[in-house]
């Protein structure tokens, strides 16, 4: 398991290229991007905060528990904060697993909580101000099916 909390932007490509080569036994591996999207409003920038320590931990709880759920050989989590601009890598979520059943599950999962359940605050600047980033209630709705 590796957690990854960052300003700098990473290489998508060669971070799962990494995460493949770690990967022994493994029958499928999993990988998802978060991208910023640009809104209706017309997104200028997406500032994301967080409290170092308190967030790895609370994603690694997230993880373990994802880990424990399913039959995973790794997962990974890499998740970028401070200023971003639309189309710009937000975040990945890498899992594998000897089965591709448990890699994509596990994977949709950590989506799924991570999105909802890591400290994580987001506010969109735009030409028209700044507005924090509501919860959804589509977001709490798919936790219910885990």
């Amino acid at each position: 398991m590796e957690i990854k909390v960052q300003d700098a932007p990473f290489d998508l490509g060669a971070e799962a290229n990494a995460f493949a080569a770690r990967q022994t036994g493994m029958g499928a591996i999993v990988t998802f991007t978060g991208i910023v999207r640009d809104i209706a409003a017309g997104l200028d920038a997406m500032e994301i905060e967080h409290y170092p320590g308190m967030t790895e931990k609370a994603i690694e709880g997230i993880v373990s528990e994802a880990m424990s759920r399913w039959s995973l050989g790794d997962a990974l989590v890499i998740h970028r904060y401070g200023r971003l601009g639309p189309d710009e890598v937000i975040m990945m979520v890498a899992t594998s697993a000897p089965h591709r059943v448990d890699a994509f599950q596990a994977a949709e999962y950590l989506m799924d909580y991570l999105k909802s359940r890591a400290p994580f605050w987001k506010k969109e600047m735009t030409q028209d101000g700044v507005d924090w980033v509501a919860a959804k209630d589509e977001d709490e709705e798919a936790l219910s099916r885990w």
